[in-house]
């Protein structure tokens, strides 16, 4: 009998990161609540959770799902500070955002992600990171980058992570 020689799909792949995962510390993924408007008044804009994901560099692997990393904050009660740039107060808005989302003063948060379309990868498309062209699954890690063996990628963070 000659065994099958046939590369894993990227679904096979992110299905054994999961198992190795098992275990292992999520981190949240949030997204933008619509404000309601109460007794007149707009709420302050918030984020608030969606999902618990393992973050594995610039993919997010979820029970069900994969998404692509977007930004990552640090939740922040919103307090008087003073800025020497607009971008540091426009993240502190958005830290700020996510506390009052109800996630804890420190909390790690995932928003700007994208979800990935996993099958269409497997069947040789591209999906934000993940390519499966020429039936050859790679992840483009950095946009300077050229791209990696998606195996080879997870199996290097899930051994940095100790999995």
């Amino acid at each position: 009998m000659i065994a099958s020689s046939a590369a894993p799909t990227a679904a096979a792949l992110l299905a054994s990161a999961r198992v190795r995962l098992a275990g292992a510390p999520r981190e949240p993924l949030g997204d933008w609540a619509s404000s309601r408007r109460l007794l007149g008044f707009g709420r302050a804009p918030r984020i608030v959770p969606v999902d618990e994901v393992w973050h594995l560099g610039v993919l997010l692997l979820g029970d069900s799902a994969v998404y692509a990393t977007g930004e990552v904050l640090r939740a922040r009660e919103d307090v008087v500070r003073g800025f020497t740039a607009q971008s540091q107060r426009e993240r502190a808005e958005r830290a700020a955002a996510a506390f009052r989302g109800g996630f804890p003063d420190g909390a790690t948060v995932h928003v700007g992600w994208t979800e990935l379309d996993v099958a269409a990868v497997d069947a040789g498309g591209r999906s934000g990171p993940l390519d499966g062209a020429n039936g050859i699954l790679t992840v483009r890690w950095s946009a300077a980058a050229a791209p990696r063996a998606l195996a080879d990628y997870l199996d290097d963070l899930l051994t940095l992570a100790g999995r």
